[in-house]
């Protein structure tokens, strides 16, 4: 009875385990005749791989420089009296910007003059005598040595006119010193001494300084790989330079390199650029910071992407390609230059291919993607905008 009852118990425990194991497989292994799963797909931004002419620019930081910066000081010492200029006005060579008490330096003026005029009767009267001495000697009735003090008296006294000449000539250069005038075309600074004050020419800040800022010069650094040819594109002829705002996002004029410095600084590897700007808006101040772009050259094939298609990896820059069958595979590219949103490729892909620009973070190789477009995509890209904001 006992060994039934095992028998049984035995046979119940085979079947439950047999039971459970057609369970688990019927759970794990769909059959035949059920339907098969679809790839899931991740919805995309796509673009096209562009073919067209593509501006290769050298970029550097610089600082604004004026062509020319000058403090007008005075070069008398005296009250000034007026001031002729406001702060930060344009001025002109020539312009009235400021007077000194003329009185001291207009009588100096006329004393030399006087000067020069006593000298002059002066001088007259000894040539009188000596016209008269002159015919008295040949008939003997002078002596030779009255003749030639007479001669000697009246160089003695044209020698005195000529100094007279030239103390009316410097009395009149300090005359001409008491009107302060613009010395170049520019925009004045800051006045430096107020009206009533005495001013000096030890004076160190002047009356102002007039600064010229039309037109203008950028200084600008660049890496001494690029010396050969930035060389080269100058023996062809102008080579453009665009300025740009510190955030790189506005432009603030487009002028020409100037010149290379005549050295390359063997400590940082960099080479010093002049350029010039017509600076019509006057966006470009001195002193400012700014961008500088030259334009080395422009490829006339470039192939571009958007910029947000370009991913980094352990092994550099690579990209999603969308095939025919919209699976995406990564493909390894290398990266020119990034300008304005559009990145140049020097290799990897080819003209008018697929490429993911937007919602690359759930894809892998060999996913199925579905393309989205109009305001599926825009949204898309301002969702993936507000992620990368999100620390």
């Amino acid at each position: 009875m006992r060994t039934g009852f095992l028998v049984l118990t035995t046979l119940l425990g085979a079947g439950a385990i047999g039971g459970l194991l057609y369970w688990h497989q019927s759970r794990a292994e769909p059959t035949a005749e059920g339907p098969a799963q679809q790839p899931q797909t991740i919805p995309v931004v796509a673009g096209p791989v562009k073919n067209g002419p593509v501006p290769i620019y050298l970029r550097g930081v610089g600082t604004v420089i004026a062509y020319n910066n000058v403090v007008v000081r005075s070069q008398i010492t005296g009250p000034l009296i007026k001031v002729s200029f406001r702060q930060g006005e344009t001025v002109h060579k020539g312009d009235l910007l400021g007077e000194i008490d003329p009185r001291p330096y207009q009588a100096q003026l006329d004393q030399a003059i006087a000067n020069r005029d006593r000298d002059q009767a002066q001088i007259l009267n000894a040539q009188a005598n000596l016209d008269r001495y002159v015919p008295l000697q040949s008939k003997g009735f002078a002596t030779g040595q009255l003749v030639d003090t007479q001669k000697a008296q009246v160089a003695q006294l044209d020698a005195m006119v000529k100094g007279d000449e030239a103390a009316i000539e410097s009395a009149r250069v300090n005359l001409s010193y008491t009107r302060l005038t613009a010395p170049i075309d520019g925009v004045t600074g800051i006045r430096q001494i107020d009206e009533g004050n005495i001013i000096h020419p030890t004076d160190a800040n002047g009356l102002v300084d007039v600064t010229q800022i039309q037109p203008i010069s950028l200084i600008f650094t660049l890496p001494e790989t690029t010396f050969v040819e930035i060389q080269k594109e100058l023996a062809k002829g102008p080579v453009k330079v665009f300025a740009y705002s510190q955030d790189d996002k506005t432009r603030l004029d487009e002028g020409e390199l100037l010149l290379i410095d005549n050295q390359i600084n063997q400590t940082t590897g960099t080479i010093r650029l002049r350029a010039t700007f017509p600076n019509q808006q006057r966006l470009l101040w001195p002193g400012e910071l700014v961008n500088a772009r030259l334009l080395l050259r422009t490829e006339p094939q470039g192939l571009t992407i958007a910029s947000g298609a370009v991913q980094q990896g352990p092994k550099g820059p690579y990209v999603y390609v969308i095939g025919p069958d919209r699976q995406v595979q990564p493909r390894p590219i290398h990266v020119a230059q990034i300008d304005e949103g559009e990145a140049l490729i020097d290799s990897g892909l080819h003209d008018n291919e697929q490429v993911v620009v937007d919602g690359q973070y759930k894809l892998q190789a060999g996913t199925h993607v579905r393309l989205l477009t109009g305001k599926a995509a825009e949204e898309t890209n301002m969702q993936s905008a507000v992620e990368q904001e999100i620390p």
